[in-house]
């Protein structure tokens, strides 16, 4: 393994020092190296982890693999991404989420863990195999739904009971079937506009409610998926106030595209949840500085050309957001060094447990991290990104910020701002 020698580079918006790397791990701020990058005027930051995260592998593999989503990950400066279990077939088995785990490290370029379906074949009807799940090699330790909500409050129940016997997490995706049939977008202004069904900010708001009542009451843990509506935000500042065991994420896209984009009909901003208003993306930006939404989640949701590029209704929702999560998060956030690694690495590493990421980048600790030019200015080209998708709302876009390195346990993944492998 090479040892590399980082000098003059910003450690979390610090002072300028040097970085070792050797064997995998921070070895100290100077000595003698294998390679040495010249980082002056770049920012180290631990690597990022993504709660949030579609592969499609297995069963999708014309819009994406467990391969190029890592690669794209990468390239956005992630050490670590968590696979949503809406695969083909769903991940509700331990055989499937070890197919998805032994995949990601064939890959080697980020760690890629599983989450594992809360019911089987996500019809929320029956409870998936928890247990098998958690004790399988992938270990697996959130459980999600992800594209469908847990609406039956009975079975939400029992699945916060299981699981908080192995310190498990359930992750909702806040959504009231009942209130959003037939829905294309947010139900607002806009949509009476575009005479479009509305998606109501209340069939997201009920089920967070119901859900930390419930899990008030289990003394279980929460993670609610893609917040994305000022009520969310007040629902779970009280529930944290009382105490709940609630987590939040908030998308980089929810953090900066409002519903008046959907008046183009440009499917590319038609995504689950829908985009909402500016008085919402204000609420979210506040939240997320105050801690009552506790991390930035990609929601990467790579499609098909055939299942975007078709009539707004009839195309699938969701976008890309990997390689420029971090620059649309500083373009809407600024230079707050400590805030973004708290957001996108240290609080989603220690709310899913990941030992070995988020950590501070000390003498000793794994050397998981990226170095960012925050000086630098990127338009936004589809065709160059590494996803097997193209589906971006950012094309055409100049964003702040470019990943110039990263680093898996002291294997560069990253070099140049190009991946290694």
């Amino acid at each position: 393994m090479k040892s590399y020698l980082i000098k003059g580079v910003s450690v979390v918006g610090g002072k300028p020092a040097d970085l070792l790397i050797r064997d995998g791990v921070v070895a100290g701020g100077g000595g003698k190296a294998d390679e040495t990058i010249d980082a002056a005027g770049l920012v180290a930051l631990p690597g990022l982890v993504d709660l949030h995260t579609h592969l499609r592998e297995p069963g999708r593999e014309d819009a994406e693999t467990v391969e190029t989503g890592s690669r794209a990950a990468a390239l956005g400066g992630y050490t670590a991404v968590f696979a949503m279990a809406n695969t083909s077939p769903v991940a509700d088995t331990a055989g499937v989420v070890e197919q998805v785990w032994r995949l990601g490290r064939e890959a080697g370029l980020v760690d890629v863990q599983p989450i594992g379906a809360v019911t089987v074949g996500l019809a929320g009807k029956q409870l998936a195999e928890l247990g098998a799940m958690a004790t399988s090699a992938a270990g697996v330790r959130i459980f999600s739904d992800d594209g469908h909500c847990v609406a039956d409050p009975r079975l939400m129940r029992r699945a916060l009971e299981y699981v908080k016997a192995f310190d498990g997490i359930i992750a909702q995706h806040a959504e009231e079937p009942r209130l959003t049939e037939g829905a294309q977008m947010h139900e607002g202004e806009v949509s009476t506009r575009l005479g479009l069904t509305g998606w109501p900010a209340v069939a997201e708001e009920a089920i967070i409610a119901r859900d930390v009542l419930l899990a008030e009451h289990v003394g279980s843990r929460l993670h609610v998926c893609h917040v994305s509506t000022a009520g969310s935000v007040e629902v779970l500042r009280q529930a944290k106030a009382r105490g709940v065991r609630v987590t939040a994420e908030v998308t980089p896209h929810h953090l900066l595209l409002t519903d008046e984009l959907a008046a183009s009909y440009d499917p590319v901003y038609k995504v689950n949840p829908p985009l909402r208003t500016a008085a919402d993306v204000q609420a979210l930006r506040q939240a997320l500085v105050d801690g009552v939404i506790d991390i930035v989640a990609t929601d990467h949701a790579p499609h098909a050309v055939e299942d975007k590029e078709c009539e707004w209704a009839y195309a699938r929702p969701g976008m890309v957001g990997l390689e420029t999560a971090l620059p649309v998060v500083l373009s809407v956030l600024g230079e707050k060094w400590e805030l973004i690694a708290e957001r996108m690495s240290r609080t989603p590493a220690r709310i899913a447990g990941l030992t070995g990421h988020g950590t501070d980048l000390a003498v000793g600790s794994p050397a998981n991290l990226t170095l960012v030019d925050p000086s630098a200015r990127r338009v936004v080209d589809p065709a160059e990104l590494a996803s097997r998708s193209r589906n971006t709302p950012y094309a055409g876009t100049t964003l702040p910020g470019r990943i110039v390195a990263t680093f898996l346990r002291g294997e560069p993944t990253v070099l140049d701002g190009k991946a290694v492998k």
